[in-house]
């Protein structure tokens, strides 16, 4: 932000420089909106005509591409700025430099992954292995400029003597604009890739290959980057990563499928559960994946469709099973002497699709879905449907009848006296829970037509006041596959149903929304804690609140006790190997739950990634209560100090928000924090 100083002011003057301030912020917003950014952007801060000379972004779009009968490979290409205004390649007109780099591949007649014309050699550094031939960026081309923001690139490297002009050619390109001088920022917010495809005897483009989108990779990544942040889709990168780069100091193929499968089952590598590591030597230092975890657990590895979805050619697993896919994540077959494989070698993929159709008659089949299948949302368990339908009797001092149903998918009542397990939880108030209790409602629920009758023993306390919360959970213990050698009980849970009312006839008012199931289910795709019994997040805040500790799970050893108030785990959780404090929770039987190797895929300061309708921002609702916290470092901890030190472990930050909170009067976060403040939530957590 630019700052005035050493500047005398006359009154006349200041009033008309007081005055002139909101033009000047309209300005600045009207500019940022125009250039696309947002308040969630460090560029929106700058001052507007350094904003508007600036203009920070760069988009790069190849238009057209050819190969000449001698091999020489040209693209023509253009560069702007978010507005479409063109930039000076060199940063001379306009600026700063735009750094082009460019790779050219084709797909081989009858293949179905890129093979690069631009290739680099790189040579072992840890060991004797032989020096290795990778597809890389073209290196000495030359730049022509055709006019303004308007450039030819002529490659160096020439396509070899009779390449075939009949096959799918594409370029690939990546631009970063170097904005240093004017911001700091991630690398990544002045990058931009794209991918030409076309063959050059003229005819139609019949061969791509598109098995995953940069948009679903954004699900979890939020954003993808790569290579200094110079990659960030995913079309670009399969150009380089494809059957051709080997990694000379490992020997491990960095072809796209192979490495990305190895990467997101990490930890659950067969080869890492026996002792081994998954890690790359590359530019002098090692990048180890031994330790990463699937947000939704090792189950859910088994989904491929989370990540192959929305691409033309999403569901081409299902159709061309490959030993190279398939052996990344089954890391223990030995597809040439057939361990692990049912003793069958195999010595191309000719016969893949053979045994592993996509479908078969029956779950856990060799089939690729059936092999897949998780047990859990195994088709063959009946289902277990909740739905509150009612509360009486439920003000402050009476024991609430709950009416409800229970059904399998098809409709048809589930006896609740025969369930595994089966509760009611009642918790108040919704303005920031406090208390809760659970009752098993098994043995003494009544049937009454379709449906249940539940009453409370426990009673409502007298003191209560605003609106309450009552909630279902339970499962049913179901064996799939029965009679066979696969047989096997598994759990079969409703998802969690919730109902407010009123305790003292007031207006009944349902918990604040913070976060959303969608928001948690864009990267972790479905929430299955407590054996799959806790499956909404909005029934997760009924226990995990602010007065709740995990001390009845500790030894005395074992104490002081550990906040499990959602927004402390959460934060917590998702910072993981960025947190400055120990973060272990103790579970149920008193397991050990250590947070603090958790990588989080995206960046922690869009807050809007998780949060909904702004719910970060501060000052919080009225009725938002301090929490118990005896491991932190202030303890209680007020409620805006209670979200902010979550993320921010450290001793200085804790003193920093202890010395700007009053035992009288509470929290001064928002008057320097508020939204329209200096150092607004916003604008401290821009990127």
């Amino acid at each position: 932000m630019a700052r005035v100083r050493n500047v005398l002011f006359t009154a006349p003057v200041l009033i008309l420089f007081l005055l002139a301030i909101p033009v000047i912020a309209e300005l600045a917003t009207d500019i940022a909106q125009q250039t696309g950014l947002t308040r969630h952007d460090a560029a929106y801060y700058l001052d507007p005509d350094l904003l508007n000379f600036v203009r920070p972004g760069v988009r790069v779009k190849i238009v057209s591409a050819t190969i000449a009968q001698d091999g020489t490979i040209s693209a023509r290409f253009t560069l702007t700025d978010p507005m479409g205004v063109p930039l000076d390649r060199e940063g001379i007109t306009t600026p700063a430099a735009v750094s082009v780099s460019m790779i050219c591949a084709y797909i081989p007649a009858g293949q179905k992954q890129y093979k690069s014309y631009t290739t680099t050699v790189l040579a072992a550094t840890l060991n004797k292995n032989p020096s290795q031939t990778q597809a890389a960026n073209d290196s000495g081309g030359t730049f022509t400029k055709n006019g303004e923001g308007d450039y030819t690139y002529t490659f160096k490297t020439k396509a070899p003597a009779g390449f075939d002009t009949s096959v799918t050619h594409s370029i690939g390109v990546s631009a970063r604009r170097n904005l240093s001088e004017f911001i700091e920022e991630p690398e990544w917010k002045q990058v931009s890739n794209d991918v030409y495809t076309w063959v050059p005897n003229g005819s139609a483009v019949k061969v791509t290959r598109q098995m995953v989108s940069t948009k679903v990779c954004n699900n979890c990544h939020d954003p993808l980057f790569a290579h200094g942040g110079s990659r960030i889709a995913v079309e670009l990168c399969i150009m380089c990563h494809q059957p051709q780069t080997i990694n000379p100091d490992t020997l491990e193929s960095q072809d796209m499928p192979v490495l990305i499968h190895k990467i997101h089952m990490g930890k659950n590598l067969p080869s890492v559960k026996a002792g081994g590591k998954y890690r790359i030597w590359h530019r002098g230092a090692w990048t180890d994946f031994s330790d990463v975890g699937f947000p939704s657990g090792v189950d859910e590895l088994k989904r491929c469709e989370v990540c192959h979805q929305g691409a033309p050619q999403a569901t081409a697993y299902l159709t061309n099973p490959t030993r190279a896919a398939c052996g990344a994540c089954h890391d223990d077959v030995n597809f040439q002497t057939g361990e692990n494989h049912l003793d069958l070698p195999q010595i191309s993929d000719n016969l893949c699709a053979t045994c592993h159709i996509p479908q078969g008659e029956l779950e856990f089949d060799a089939s690729i879905k059936g092999a897949h299948t998780i047990a859990n949302f195994s088709a063959q368990l009946p289902g277990t449907t909740f739905q509150i339908l009612r509360v009486d009797n439920c003000l402050k001092g009476q024991k609430p009848r709950v009416t409800f149903t229970v059904k399998d998918k098809k409709g048809s009542v589930i006896d609740v006296s025969k369930m595994a397990s089966g509760s009611l939880l009642l918790a108040g108030p919704t303005t920031d829970y406090k208390q809760y209790w659970s009752e098993d409602f098994r043995s003494k629920a009544v049937r009454s037509g379709d449906q249940w009758v539940y009453d409370f023993t426990q009673a409502i306390p007298t003191d209560a006041a605003g609106s309450y919360a009552v909630a279902l959970q339970g499962y049913n213990n179901i064996t799939i596959n029965p009679n066979t050698r696969q047989a096997t009980s598994v759990r079969d849970p409703g998802y969690n149903a919730i109902s407010y009312f009123s305790v003292d006839n007031s207006k009944i008012a349902p918990r604040r929304q913070v976060v959303s199931q969608q928001a948690c289910t864009s990267c972790h795709n479905f929430l299955y804690f407590h054996g799959g019994s806790r499956q909404n997040v909005e029934f997760c805040l009924l226990c995990h609140n602010p007065v709740t500790t995990d001390s009845s799970q500790r030894t005395a050893a074992t104490l002081p006790a550990e906040s499990i108030n959602f927004k402390t785990m959460i934060h917590k959780i998702h910072t993981g190997a960025e947190l400055e404090t120990d973060f272990t929770v103790m579970g149920r039987s008193q397991s050990v739950n250590n947070y603090n190797e958790v990588g989080y895929p995206g960046d922690r300061r869009s807050c809007a990634k998780c949060h909904v309708s702004n719910s970060y921002q501060i000052p919080l609702p009225k009725g938002v209560i301090a929490q118990v916290a005896p491991r932190d470092w202030i303890n209680p901890l007020l409620p805006i100090t209670g979200a902010c030190l979550s993320c921010h472990t450290s001793q200085a930050a804790a003193a920093h928000a202890a010395t700007m909170t009053s035992d009288k009067l509470g929290e001064a976060c928002a008057a320097c924090h508020g939204v329209n403040n200096e150092f607004s939530i916003d604008k401290v957590h821009a990127r």
